[in-house]
């Protein structure tokens, strides 16, 4: 320390940023950023790279100095030219997340590329994240698993986190699971909350490696007690339902809502399940409604359709029609099916809307394609009476028919029915328009 303060004061670039880190490190003096900031300021202004990164760093994460991204720009900029790696990195890193700038991905490309040239391990991994999203670059997943490949072998945690990810998904590898938990494991024992849950999730359904519940609540535990929601949430489902531990309702809760009040959303349609079937708490549907409308807020098409449910029924709120309509709208456009069955219902009967049989049709239609027997009843039903479109036996026979293939049992007595009034061939035509229905379901 003595050493580089002698050296220091004689304008010794190298000794004042060392000085620096020492002041900022409390090596050989007690701990002081501001003393920190005044010798890597010195450092840089004489044009010392070491000094010129240290100084952005303080500036990036407002130590000893108020917070100041331009500022850090500005001196890993000046470090960066000078072939610095870390600042390439440091300045990469900030165009790609668009902090204290606008996002500029072409800049964030130029400098994590030189960075990543230089072997620097979260270079490439960085630089992985953008070839494989397409952001400054072409997306090529292949060139982003060759990135992540790099850094991961080198042992950094986010690349193998990464390079695990592209195993699971199949993207620029083949799928391959144990890949996936190879890596992951590498990652999750550096600590990397996000590996340890996607471990965690492996093992709870037996991807890549055996099913193991007691290593899921393993690797789920370290994340959830870093206030990782996900890994909250999972562990919830875990006690919920006695997977790995003994089945603990309070437990689940006390996870659930440690998640939901981050605003996981589905810790809170899983504590909406909870207090609805009364599992380990008093039956309460106002709980219900709350955590619903907390997820449905956030755009959860499941707890849309919720909402929607206790508005047209009264539960847990008082009945409003329109206020129901409202809310299976939401889930309905976002392709859930019973949303889309529930406001063709609504519809069809004037409830919070007026009543309007195109508008029904259209949206049981849409349900209907999708398997919902109820709206393939609906529709059925529709053709048959020419309510909201032309009557037509054949369709009406053909959506009849498979609501009553599939277990609805009221299709069956209405598909006999409509059977009376048809020619064998339009008997014919609707069975074979039911064939091809099911075979474009299963992709055949």
């Amino acid at each position: 320390f003595k050493w580089y303060q002698k050296s220091a004061k004689k304008d010794h670039a190298a000794a004042q940023t060392n000085l620096g880190w020492m002041y900022e490190n409390g090596k050989g003096a007690e701990k002081d950023v501001v003393k920190a900031v005044f010798w890597y300021k010195k450092a840089a202004n004489l044009g010392q790279p070491e000094g010129q990164l240290n100084l952005g760093i303080m500036y990036k994460n407002g130590k000893g100095v108020d917070k100041d991204y331009l500022q850090a720009i500005f001196w890993f900029e000046k470090a960066a030219v000078k072939g610095n790696s870390n600042a390439q990195l440091n300045l990469g890193v900030i165009y790609k997340n668009g902090k204290g700038v606008r996002a500029d991905y072409t800049q964030a490309v130029y400098w994590l590329k030189k960075a990543a040239e230089k072997g620097h391990s979260a270079a490439q991994t960085n630089l992985g994240w953008l070839y494989e999203n397409g952001k400054g670059v072409a997306r090529d997943y292949t060139k982003a698993v060759l990135l992540y490949k790099k850094a991961a072998e080198k042992g950094q945690a986010e690349g193998q986190l990464n390079l695990g990810i592209m195993y699971n998904n199949g993207k620029g590898v083949s799928e391959d699971h144990e890949e996936a938990v190879k890596w992951y494991n590498k990652a999750a024992e550096q600590g990397l909350a996000e590996a340890q849950l996607k471990l965690g999730i492996m093992y709870k359904f037996g991807r890549g490696v055996e099913e193991n519940y007691a290593q899921a609540i393993f690797w789920f535990n370290k994340p959830a007690e870093q206030g990782f929601a996900e890994a909250q949430t999972n562990l919830g489902w875990m006690y919920e339902y006695g997977k790995g531990v003994e089945q603990d309702y309070i437990e689940a809760i006390s996870w659930y809502k440690k998640a939901a009040d981050q605003g996981d959303t589905i810790a809170q349609l899983n504590l909406g399940i909870i207090y609805k079937y009364g599992k380990g708490v008093t039956k309460n549907y106002a709980q219900v409604f709350y955590w619903n409308n907390k997820a449905a807020e956030q755009g959860n098409a499941e707890a849309q359709f919720n909402l929607g449910i206790m508005y047209e029924y009264g539960k847990g709120t008082d009945e409003d029609y329109r206020q129901a309509v409202l809310w299976y709208k939401k889930a309905a456009e976002q392709g859930h099916s019973e949303a889309q069955t529930s406001l063709g219902e609504l519809y069809e009967n004037g409830k919070g809307v007026d009543e309007d049989y195109t508008e029904a049709v259209y949206w049981n239609k849409k349900a209907a394609e999708q398997g919902d027997t109820k709206a393939q009843l609906n529709l059925a039903e529709m053709y048959a009476s020419g309510e909201g479109v032309p009557e037509n036996f054949v369709l009406a026979y053909k959506w009849a028919n498979l609501a009553s293939a599939h277990g609805r049992d009221k299709a069956k007595a209405l598909k006999n029915e409509i059977r009376k009034r048809m020619t064998r061939e339009q008997i014919a035509e609707a069975q074979k328009l039911s064939l091809d229905w099911e075979k474009s379901l299963t992709g055949e």
